[in-house]
C-alpha cells in the first residue's frame, strides 16, 4: 500500500510541475503533499531516474521545456558588480536566462541552472547570491562565461543581443 501512495504521490508531483508556471520549491511540494522535504528530493530523483527532465533552479524544481522558443548562448564578460545590469538586460529583452557556463581548468565546464525571467527572478537570485555570500561561477573565469537564452523569436534574441552590447557585455575577442 505505501508503494502505491508514493507512486500516486510521485504522479501528482510530476503533475503539479506540469502544470506550474514557475519553478515550484522543495518546501511547497513538501507542504503540498504533506511529507518531508527531504521525501520530495526522493520522489524527484525517482521521476529524473524514469525519464522526465526536471532541473533544479535556484527558485526550485521546473520540468526542462527546452526546445521551445529560439535558443541562443551568448559569451559574455563583466565583473561580479555588474551580474544585476547583465542578467536585468536579458530579461528586459524578452530573453530568458537558462543558465551560466564557464570553463574550469581542473573540472571541465561547470554549469548552474538559473531560469530567470523576468526582472523579480532577477531580483531574488541577487538576494540569495547576497545572503549565501556565493561567489558567481565567472569569478573562476576572470568574468567570463556563456549564458544559454530562450527567447521567443530570433527578433527576440537580436534585442537580447543588441541590450548585452549596449552595456558593453558581450564578449568581444
Amino acid at each position: 500500500m505505501a508503494e502505491h501512495s508514493s507512486g500516486a504521490r510521485r504522479a501528482a508531483v510530476a503533475r503539479a510541475l506540469e502544470e506550474a508556471a514557475a519553478p515550484v520549491s522543495g518546501g511547497a511540494l513538501a507542504r503540498q503533499f504533506s511529507v518531508s522535504r527531504q521525501i520530495i528530493v526522493g520522489d524527484i530523483a525517482l521521476l529524473r531516474a524514469g525519464g522526465l527532465n526536471i532541473l533544479a533552479t535556484p527558485r526550485g524544481y521546473v520540468l526542462d521545456r527546452r526546445g521551445e522558443g529560439v535558443e541562443r548562448t551568448v559569451a559574455c564578460v563583466h565583473t561580479p558588480e555588474q551580474m544585476e545590469a547583465e542578467l536585468t538586460a536579458i530579461v528586459d529583452a524578452g530573453g530568458e536566462v537558462l543558465d551560466v557556463i564557464v570553463e574550469h581548468p581542473v573540472y571541465g565546464q561547470l554549469t548552474g541552472i538559473l531560469g530567470l525571467q523576468s526582472r523579480y527572478d532577477v531580483t531574488e537570485f541577487i538576494r540569495r547570491v547576497e545572503a549565501q555570500e556565493a561567489r558567481p561561477l565567472s569569478q573562476l573565469t576572470g568574468g567570463i562565461h556563456l549564458h544559454t537564452v530562450r527567447c521567443r523569436d530570433e527578433k527576440s534574441f537580436q534585442r537580447v543581443q543588441k541590450a548585452l552590447a549596449n552595456e558593453g557585455f558581450l564578449l568581444n575577442m
